[in-house]
C-alpha cells in the first residue's frame, strides 16, 4: 500500500537529486530515506529511481507517481486543515509562501490582525518569488502564495527577461527570451482561486542630482522615453522582463549594467549616481531612499506603471476556514485596515 509519508519521499528525491539532500531536506537520516525509497518501490513493484552519475533521477514509473502524488499531497493537506477548523479555528495551520516586498509590508499587519483575533492559528513564512512560489502552492508545501504579476503582459504571462548587458544585442535577447520561456511555465492562475490585494505603483528613482529629479514634486511623471539614454539597475528576472517591455513600448531598449535582487543595494547604485532604476511602490515603504529622488513613472501609452498583487491558493483550500481568514486578513492589510 502506498503511504503519504513514502509520497514526499519520492517528492523529495526528485526535488534534490539524491537521498542525502533529500533527508537534510526532511530533517530525517539518509538510510531512513533509503528505507522508505525501498518501501516504496516494493508496493509498487517497480524500481522509481535510478542512479545517473552522481545523483539519481526518477525513472518513468517514478514520474508518474510523483505526477499523481502532487495532487494526493494537496488533498491530503486540505482535508487536515479541514479536519482542523472543526474546532472553530481554536486550531489550525496555514503556511504562507511570500516574494520580499509582500514579506516586509503586507503580511506582518495579516499576521498580527489573526493572531490578536484567533490566536490558536499558526502561521509560517517562507520567502519564494513566483513561478517558484506557484510550484510550491501547487506541491503541497504552503496554503497561500502572495504573487504579482504585470497586466501590460498578455495574458498576465511573464515577459522577455533582460540580462546585463553583455555580448551582442542578439545573444541578450536570446538569453532573455530563453529565460522568459522557463518562467512562463508558471504564469498559469487558471487553476486558483486569485484574490486581488493591490495595483502597486512603480516608482522610477534617479539620483539626487539628476535633471529630471525635480519630477517627485508637483513636476509630474516621468515618461520612461525621457530615460532613453540612461544606464539601467534591474531587479528580479520578472522585473527585469516587464522593464525591458515597458521600454520597448517607449521606443528604447534600456541598457542594463546593473542587476541585483537587492533593493538597498538598487538605491545605493542610483545613489551612487551609476544609473536609474523604477522600483515597485511596496519596496520603498521598507528602504529608506537615501540620496536619490522618487518620480511617478508613465508607460507609453500615458497610464501609470503597476504590478498586481495578489494572494493565491487552490480551490479546495479556499474553503478551509484559516486559509479564507488569512486571506481576508491579507486584503484588509492591503487595503489599510
Amino acid at each position: 500500500m502506498i503511504e503519504a509519508r513514502h509520497l514526499r519521499v519520492l517528492r523529495a528525491v526528485a526535488r534534490t537529486g539524491s537521498f542525502s539532500a533529500a533527508a537534510r531536506e526532511l530533517g530525517c537520516t539518509q538510510p531512513a530515506i533509503s528505507q522508505q525509497m525501498k518501501a516504496l518501490e516494493k508496493s509498487v513493484d517497480t524500481p522509481l529511481v535510478v542512479r545517473s552519475g552522481r545523483g539519481m533521477q526518477l525513472s518513468e514509473a517514478g514520474r508518474v507517481l510523483l505526477k499523481h502524488a502532487t495532487g494526493i499531497l494537496a488533498g491530503l493537506s486540505a482535508a487536515e486543515e479541514e479536519v482542523a477548523a472543526i474546532a472553530g479555528l481554536r486550531a489550525g495551520r496555514v503556511r504562507l509562501v511570500s516574494f520580499p516586498t509582500a514579506s516586509s509590508t503586507l503580511v506582518p499587519p495579516a499576521v498580527a490582525r489573526l493572531r490578536d483575533s484567533h490566536p490558536g492559528v499558526r502561521v509560517s513564512l517562507v520567502e519564494a518569488e513566483p513561478p517558484e512560489s506557484l510550484a510550491m502552492l501547487r506541491g503541497g508545501e504552503c496554503e497561500v502564495a502572495l504573487a504579482f504579476r504585470y497586466p501590460q503582459a498578455p495574458g498576465g504571462a511573464p515577459v522577455p527577461v533582460a540580462a546585463p548587458a553583455h555580448g551582442t544585442p542578439r545573444e541578450a535577447r536570446a538569453e532573455a527570451n530563453l529565460e522568459a520561456q522557463q518562467l512562463s511555465a508558471g504564469a498559469d492562475w487558471s487553476d486558483l482561486v486569485v484574490t486581488p490585494l493591490l495595483d502597486d505603483p512603480l516608482i522610477g528613482l534617479l539620483p539626487a542630482a539628476h535633471p529630471l529629479a525635480g519630477r517627485s514634486g508637483a513636476g509630474g511623471p516621468v515618461e520612461l522615453a525621457e530615460l532613453a539614454g540612461e544606464q539601467w539597475i534591474a531587479g528580479c528576472p520578472q522585473c527585469r522582463g516587464h522593464l525591458v517591455e515597458l521600454c520597448a513600448g517607449a521606443g528604447f531598449e534600456p541598457r542594463i549594467d546593473f542587476a541585483t535582487d537587492d533593493y538597498p543595494a538598487v538605491v545605493g547604485l542610483v545613489a551612487a549616481g551609476l544609473g536609474v532604476a523604477v522600483l515597485p511602490g511596496l519596496a520603498l515603504r521598507s528602504v529608506r531612499p537615501d540620496g536619490v529622488s522618487a518620480v511617478p513613472v508613465r508607460t507609453a501609452a500615458g497610464a501609470p506603471a503597476v504590478r498586481q498583487v495578489v494572494a493565491l491558493t487552490l480551490p479546495d483550500l479556499a474553503e478551509v476556514p484559516a486559509v479564507a481568514l488569512m486571506l481576508e486578513r491579507l486584503a484588509g492589510a492591503a487595503a489599510g485596515r
